[in-house]
């Protein structure tokens, strides 16, 4: 049976680890379809796995299987989950990183949701949704590492919901999941549209929390670390220096030609971004 397996991991690609994991699922489903989205996540970030993964997601076919395994809390009494959406399933440790998921699937929240570095809380499953506890230890990699359950645990679990093991019997099913706010913009009292920084990419683009919809038009004037944008181009080359644009993931990014946005601002994850008509 043919499926397609997804791996976005903080393993790197100068050890064995993810290879391991392509062993156990093959060595189960020699037909799985195994595709990386990415391997260089910064150690244990949770947050940069989750926004990762939720901008690849959704270009995959439906029921495809995505591994998220980022997990500083491998060995604890966290618990390993399958959580099932309408289009893909989703294998990961309980610990935020399908906190993008979860959000993208409810109804946003009527008050705006800060940058917050808060630990994940419980949070229900929204309709349409079903998560699984993975306690049966019949599809496990034995002997099961404490410190690697990605091989030992979720690889093969994975290959066995690749072909076709019913959700129920990898354990037991469960209400809630953890996740940890998901930051959205929001209009101050001076009718500032207020982001945040979520994501800086490998060539230094900062992706704001803005999407194109929040936009009340393209003349504003971006700010960001006391730097002033004005108005939104339409690709990185249209003008020299610092630039805003509509990414490809749809969210509002500033960027430098030919340059590194990141690295002239000196701006990370949870900064500010300021947009004005």
């Amino acid at each position: 049976m043919t499926a397609v397996i997804t791996l976005t991991t903080d393993f790197g690609s100068s050890d064995a680890y993810v290879a391991c994991m392509k062993g156990v699922i093959l060595s189960i489903n020699p037909k799985a379809v195994i595709v990386d989205i990415c391997h260089s996540i910064e150690p244990q970030n949770i947050r940069q796995a989750a926004f990762i993964l939720s901008t690849a997601y959704q270009y995959f076919p439906r029921g495809t299987i995505h591994l998220a395994i980022v997990d500083p809390g491998v060995g604890s009494q966290r618990k390993a989950i399958i959580l099932k959406t309408p289009s893909a399933f989703f294998l990961a440790p309980d610990n935020g990183v399908l906190s993008y998921i979860v959000n993208e699937l409810d109804s946003p929240a009527a008050e705006p949701v800060p940058h917050a570095l808060s630990s994940p809380q419980p949070r229900e499953l929204v309709p349409g949704t079903e998560a699984i506890a993975i306690t049966n230890p019949d599809y496990w990699h034995h002997p099961v590492s404490a410190t690697f359950h990605g091989r030992d645990i979720f690889a093969p679990v994975a290959a066995h919901l690749s072909l076709g093991t019913p959700l129920h019997k990898f354990g037991d099913k469960i209400g809630c999941i953890h996740m940890f706010p998901v930051p959205r913009p929001y209009h101050d009292a001076t009718g500032d549209l207020v982001g945040c920084i979520l994501h800086v990419d490998n060539f230094g683009n900062l992706i704001t929390n803005i999407r194109s919809s929040d936009l009340p038009g393209k003349e504003v004037t971006v700010t960001i670390s006391s730097q002033v944008i004005q108005g939104v181009s339409q690709f990185y080359a249209q003008r020299e220096g610092l630039a805003a644009i509509i990414g490809s993931s749809g969210y509002v990014e500033i960027s430098l030609k030919n340059g590194n946005a990141a690295a002239l601002l000196k701006a990370k994850v949870g900064d500010e971004v300021r947009l004005k008509r």
